[in-house]
């Protein structure tokens, strides 16, 4: 379906061509001045150049042609300004149009990709941290819009289950247990079904011995050997290994399930391990890795380089592979299996030199297609209010299940205190606006960005928050409840200005959608539905909807805030988060 703006410019190109003057002078944008006008044409002051008139003689004469059925008022402004509101029968038939429009007539992908999407990466044997947040919270969103626009898409949590922290785990092990069997090199097997340790202990073992490997360095070497030992297959550290998986995935899964993060594809580094030898054996051959000090590196600086580019480290003098590595072996492996159009990969800003040199490795030896597009949307970090890094009471890293249900708790207290909903739906209601207070005050600020974590604005009924958002469908879903069937009410022409001003932010939906979609950008999504809200909000509190006499004025008004809200909770889910029935 074609955007308002394309709409209106076509309108307006057509205007100036029968006032004698080339089209391509009628584009058409949104005007900030709402005050003056809703839509402003500059065009008249480039055409005065083209054919030596003044521009407001040019802007005159092409709106003398503009149709009075689709504007309500057309003026040509000194020094050529060309100033419009559209009819209200001019939006009255756009938005009915959209809603017979699959997906609101948003267009898809003509031809739909297939888009993988990296926004996992937890380390295993450790809790999650709120360091997972972003790339979880960023990266499902990113997925659904993917979808959402017509395309096949894989999210991929990327596990961390291959490096040193594996190493520092089993040798930690050893260390307390020497005598299990999996540090018996002349043990045949089988080895134990059960795992020797508990989530507890086993979350207890990883920060002990990282910071051993800190302060006594035979100890870091030991850790070390043990990751280059698991990596070439010894049995006791691989047996090991496969209880740390299956001991510490059941809480990873609980936890992204808690947030309504899913994946397609529940592969880690270790997967990515049988394509590293022929991998680097053709990098080799193509005399795209080098040998340097013992370790064997892959130079991809390049001479326009403004800053050092550094090689990628592909095997370390000790025999170990590093994340370049992993990274590159992963593309072959998700080449061989998902031949992806698209990558996009969600991590830490800082990370931004690794990625860069890993897309031109990638590049270079040929393992994408020269058409593969390959994206890294770095984030910022999540503060607190005193602008640092976001800390426990206690001042360590907060895991991400704590920081969950002190949310949850919070808006909790404000449910049965206020007396939202029932006794029996308060849990549901509760999980609801945590997760929109949570989501939404992480994905209202520009990815790339940093933020301060600020629970008593989150969570606030008011203002530009996911709960303001949330009950802004809630309320419309009540008045619509109380009306009874509303679906196939038609659209009406306006007849207010508030009522109009709803249907001028119900016609940017598709511009919004397309520009976080083309800008990986939710962000853009939430300006779009708190702007949307504010006008639906803003047409309830100025008009008697439920009260009108008039029954076919209360079935247009039913029908437009009906539309709203269908629009609200589509974006909501391709945020990530849901509505409750009350609120």
């Amino acid at each position: 379906m074609e955007k308002i703006l394309d709409l209106i410019s076509h309108k307006m190109a057509d205007a100036f061509a029968a006032a004698g003057f080339d089209p391509a002078f009628g584009r058409v944008t949104v005007s900030n001045r709402p005050d003056l006008c809703e839509y402003q044409c500059n065009g008249a002051l480039a055409a005065a150049k083209t054919y030596h008139k003044p521009p407001i003689q040019i802007a005159q004469a092409v709106a003398q042609q503009l149709d009075a059925v689709d504007f309500e008022d057309v003026s040509a402004v000194a020094p050529g300004f060309i100033n419009l509101r559209v009819s209200g029968a001019f939006l009255q038939r756009y938005l009915q149009s959209m809603r017979q429009e699959p997906d609101f007539g948003v267009n898809k992908e003509p031809t739909p990709k297939t888009i993988v999407v990296d926004y996992g990466g937890p380390n295993v044997a450790k809790p999650l941290h709120i360091g997972h947040l972003r790339s979880a919270i960023i990266g499902e969103s990113m997925k659904r819009i993917y979808k959402f626009f017509g395309n096949n898409t894989i999210g991929d949590i990327h596990l961390g289950d291959w490096g040193l922290q594996m190493g520092l785990i089993i040798s930690e092990l050893r260390s307390r247990q020497p005598d299990l069997c999996y540090f018996d090199e002349t043990f045949t097997g089988p080895y134990p079904a059960e795992a020797p340790f508990t989530l507890s202990q086993l979350e207890e073992v990883y920060p002990a011995a990282s910071a051993r490997s800190k302060a006594d360095p035979a100890f870091a070497q030991e850790a070390h050997k043990a990751t280059f030992a698991l990596q070439n297959g010894r049995p006791g550290y691989r047996a090991l290994w496969k209880h740390i998986m299956n001991v510490s995935l059941p809480d990873i899964r609980r936890n992204y399930d808690n947030l309504d993060v899913h994946f397609e594809s529940w592969l880690g580094e270790m997967d990515a391990q049988p394509y590293i030898a022929p991998m680097l054996e053709d990098m080799k051959a193509k005399g795209l890795a080098v040998e340097s000090d013992g370790a064997l590196i892959f130079p991809v600086a390049r001479e326009d380089d403004k800053k050092e580019v550094p090689p990628c480290i592909l095997v370390k003098s000790d025999g170990a592979t590093l994340y370049d590595t992993t990274d590159l072996a992963t593309l072959v492996q998700r080449e061989q299996d998902f031949k992806p159009d698209k990558v996009l990969y969600l991590a830490d800003k800082r990370q931004s030199l690794h990625f860069e040199q890993v897309f031109r490795a990638a590049r270079m030896a040929g393992i994408v297609r020269p058409e593969t597009e390959l994206e890294f949307l770095g984030f910022g970090t999540m503060n607190g209010k005193d602008g640092k890094p976001f800390k426990t009471r206690a001042g360590g890293v907060m895991r991400l299940e704590q920081l969950i249900s002190e949310i949850t708790e919070y808006v909790r207290k404000k449910v049965v205190e206020n007396q939202i909903v029932e006794p029996d739906a308060v849990e549901e209601t509760t999980r609801r606006i945590a997760m929109a207070a949570l989501k939404y005050g992480d994905l209202s600020n520009q990815p790339t960005k940093d933020y301060i974590f600020d629970m008593d604005r989150f969570a606030a009924f008011e203002g530009n928050t996911g709960p303001y958002i949330l009950y802004t469908i809630v309320r419309v879903k009540s008045i619509l409840a109380k009306y009874g069937a509303w679906e196939s009410l038609p659209i009406q022409a306006p007849v207010s200005p508030s009522e109009k001003a709803l249907m001028l932010a119900i016609t940017k939906l598709a511009p919004a959608l397309e520009a976080a979609y083309r800008d990986s950008a939710p962000n853009l999504i939430c300006s779009y539905i708190y702007e949307l809200a504010g006008a639906a909000n803003g047409f309830y509190h100025e008009t008697r909807i439920l009260t009108e006499p008039d029954e076919k004025l209360q079935a247009g008004y039913i029908a437009l805030i009906g539309l709203a809200k269908d629009i609200l909770e589509t974006c909501i889910n391709l945020l990530g988060f849901q509505a409750p029935e009350k609120m």
